[in-house]
């Protein structure tokens, strides 16, 4: 015998198959012929691994969405990853916020209230956005990848492992039917291996498909490290933004709030300050919602009355011209207020030198 007579039989016995499973599907359908039930473990643990299979996709198709949420970001970077092609590093939005407000606070002069407060505030976008990066990164790697293996990988291999079933299945009933319709005692002993052969084949099968289901407990139980470990990794992401925040709050806690608001509050209104999460309480103590309404009240009655006041310099200030005093971040000064000078300065004092002082960069001392 010739391989290609090898092959035409081979084919020929394919398609004889092939036709007595849909033969004997058909028929079942119809509730013409009887059907082998898989027993009530292997059943509920099929349907255990077509509930992790579903609820995992849509798992991660979301924290996909919730890490990215631009669309096209996540075509672009899907195809990349097809072609195995590292993506452009472009900057987060976070990072193009920053970056605009950076650019502004320069433009308008860092050392105007407004520049260098968009300058600090430009700074503290940039390190929310390489913040996102991070989460990014680490939950794609700790969260999102086993998620896809199981999907792309363990999955895939018990649809292939129960479709072998459901054929091996097919062909049983097949063969039990054709022993009901055996007459003739040849035939009849015929069927009758034929069903043995195709029981054991049967019987095995199913049990390579019952070991492959067992294993979801496995898999739910490394999905749940994964899932601490997203956790984890999004606590250390809002923890670092709400110190980022924090900080950026605190270095503009000078300022008072007529610069701070959008409405016109009385400036002695005291900033409404936010609950925090109880991860995060220990920090919550140092929000200087209350010290901001002491400063600007300061800075109010010191407008108004003839003394002086020491005060510490928040920012440093490069003066604009001679009647400026130029400062250094941390040094102290004394300073007051003369008749008919604008709101937003003082007279600072260092020595012998003297000149005025933009108010928004300084903190007046007890």
């Amino acid at each position: 015998m010739n391989i290609m007579d090898f092959n035409v039989k081979k084919l020929a016995a394919d398609a004889g198959t092939f036709l007595s499973r849909a033969v004997q599907f058909t028929e079942e359908k119809l509730g013409q012929a009887e059907k082998t039930e898989l027993d009530a473990h292997l059943e509920n643990l099929l349907s255990k691994a077509e509930c992790t299979k579903l609820w995992t996709e849509k798992i991660m198709k979301q924290t996909e969405v919730l890490l990215q949420p631009n669309p096209n970001a996540r075509i672009e970077e899907f195809v990349y990853e097809k072609l195995d092609r590292k993506a452009p590093s472009r900057m987060n939005n976070p990072e193009l916020l920053g970056q605009y407000m950076i650019d502004a606070g320069n433009e308008f002069g860092p050392g105007t209230a407004y520049g260098n407060a968009l300058i600090k505030c430009g700074e503290t976008q940039k390190r929310i956005g390489a913040a996102d990066r991070e989460l990014i990164q680490t939950s794609a790697i700790n969260f999102l990848t086993p998620l896809r293996n199981f999907i792309e990988g363990d999955y895939k291999t018990i649809t292939k492992e129960r479709k072998l079933l459901q054929n091996k299945r097919l062909d049983l009933d097949a063969a039990k039917t054709r022993l009901k319709k055996a007459k003739v005692a040849e035939a009849r002993a015929a069927s009758e291996q034929e069903v043995r052969i195709t029981q054991s084949e049967f019987d095995r099968q199913a049990e390579i498909t019952r070991l492959l289901l067992e294993g979801i407990s496995s898999t739910h139980a490394h999905h749940l490290r994964c899932l601490n470990d997203f956790v984890e990794a999004q606590m250390t992401y809002y923890a670092q933004c709400y110190q980022y925040m924090l900080d950026l709050q605190k270095q503009l806690g000078s300022f008072p709030s007529t610069f701070l608001s959008n409405n016109n509050q009385s400036s002695t209104t005291p900033v409404q300050s936010v609950s925090t999460p109880s991860v995060l309480a220990s920090a919550s103590a140092s929000l200087p919602s209350v010290s901001n309404s002491v400063v600007t009240s300061g800075l109010s009655e010191l407008k108004t009355s003839s003394g002086s006041r020491r005060a510490r310099v928040l920012y440093d200030y490069d003066a604009a011209n001679s009647s400026e005093l130029s400062l250094l971040a941390d040094e102290v000064i004394t300073v007051y207020s003369i008749p008919g000078m604008d709101s937003d300065w003082l007279m600072g004092e260092r020595g012998n030198q003297k000149g005025k002082v933009p108010i928004t960069y300084l903190e007046l001392l007890n």
